[in-house]
């Protein structure tokens, strides 16, 4: 059983199909080399875009990319540890503790090893993160619909509206990465690999989570189906994965004396789970007021779910189905800054393998428009945001 791809794992029927003999003959990074160079082109389109707005608006792009808003809670994480609050008028209280230490141990390790500050090795983790991530998507891709879908689904991740925040010093990037690589060794039966990546993914954010809730429970849905027994290298997968997420929750508990000591101090800066109740308030708070808005967001909520349907319709594997719609509910239905919200849904790309594979079937300058189109609205979009609001 671990080491074979199960039937849940074929690619659904409306796509091109999976890669021809001679293409899996080929190194993978021969065969990834396409993606993660229109990839790069991407990412590389959106910083231009962002360099050349913020000089005219006298602002500095380096600052916005590598020190504001949460970069600067990951620098000082990285300068040192753990430690560090801040008390706001209303007697709440801001703690660095509600940040997964991965992204800050880089950074510390790149400060002192390169001449770089914290922030700076932030981005540059970033940057290497996501070409790793936009590998793992194109093999992804690739398994499920084709080269051509797997080329896709890359660039498709590079030119979504946040994009922008794969080349910040934010955790976004390198989560993605260690989530898609441990969700591609699931769908190829290496567990040990697949359980020490989810591990180092609950190092990352919080949806760590999702990434164990993936492999437990398409694993327990593969011993339903086959009622085989699972081998040793499964269940040291299944063992190694959550201990990162459980591992740092746990010592937040123990560092604060509380079993809720991490609800708490999500609590405090304003972040929880309550179904969606806050965010519909929202909606409807903008509904009242500025229309437009409202109905703006109701046609963002609506395009996430009727993704999520078409993921499913897609007949995609089932550590996918879960680990996206972990990603969406947790996303969707958190309390906290709703403009965060897209951010936040940045790492559920199986949300893209619907697109990727009907653009793969369209003729190669089709697809290049649609994709063209797509990157430069996502670079001058990005441009603005950081510009303006940005990201929290």
């Amino acid at each position: 059983m671990t080491g074979s791809a199960s039937p849940h794992d074929a690619p659904p029927a409306t796509d091109p199909g999976p890669p021809s003999p001679a293409d899996t003959g080929r190194p993978a990074w021969r065969r990834a080399a396409p993606a993660l160079l229109a990839y790069a082109g991407v990412r590389a389109l959106g910083l231009v875009v962002l360099a050349v707005w913020s000089a005219a608006a006298g602002k500095s792009a380096h600052q916005l990319l590598t020190a504001r808003w949460d970069s600067l809670w990951y620098a000082r994480v990285a300068e040192g540890w753990y430690g560090w609050s801040v008390r706001l008028p209303d007697g709440t209280v801001h703690s660095d503790m509600a940040f997964f230490p991965l992204l800050p141990a880089l950074e510390r390790a790149g400060s002192e090893l390169l001449p770089l500050s914290p922030g700076e090795a932030g981005a540059a983790a970033g940057w290497i993160a996501s070409l790793g991530a936009a590998w793992a998507l194109f093999l992804v891709g690739e398994r499920l619909g084709g080269r051509r879908a797997g080329i896709c689904l890359a660039v498709l991740w590079a030119a979504v509206p946040v994009g922008i925040v794969q080349s910040m010093a934010y955790s976004e990037a390198l989560f993605t990465a260690l989530a898609a690589w441990a969700l591609w060794a699931r769908m190829n039966g290496r567990w040990v690999w697949a359980g020490t990546l989810a591990a180092l993914s609950g190092l990352t954010r919080p949806v760590g989570a999702a990434v164990v809730a993936a492999l437990w429970i398409s694993a327990l849905w593969e011993w339903r189906r086959t009622r085989n027994r699972p081998g040793w290298r499964t269940v040291a997968g299944l063992l190694l994965a959550p201990l990162g997420w459980f591992g740092y929750v746990a010592w937040v508990g123990v560092r604060t004396g509380s079993v809720t000591g991490y609800l708490d101090v999500q609590g405090q800066w304003g972040n929880g789970f309550d179904g969606g109740w806050a965010f519909a308030g929202f909606i409807w708070q903008n509904l009242t007021g500025s229309v437009i808005g409202g109905l703006g967001l109701l046609a963002g909520v609506a395009l996430v779910i009727w993704l999520c349907v078409l993921c499913v319709r897609q007949r995609q594997p089932a550590e996918l189905l879960v680990y996206m719609g972990v990603v969406v509910v947790l996303a969707l239905c958190a309390k906290g800054y709703f403009g965060s919200k897209p951010r936040l849904l940045l790492p559920a790309f199986p949300l893209l393998l619907p697109p990727a594979a009907a653009l793969a079937r369209r003729s190669p300058p089709r697809a290049g428009i649609v994709l063209g189109a797509l990157a430069v609205a996502s670079a001058v979009y990005g441009a603005w945001w950081l510009n303006g609001s940005g990201p929290p």
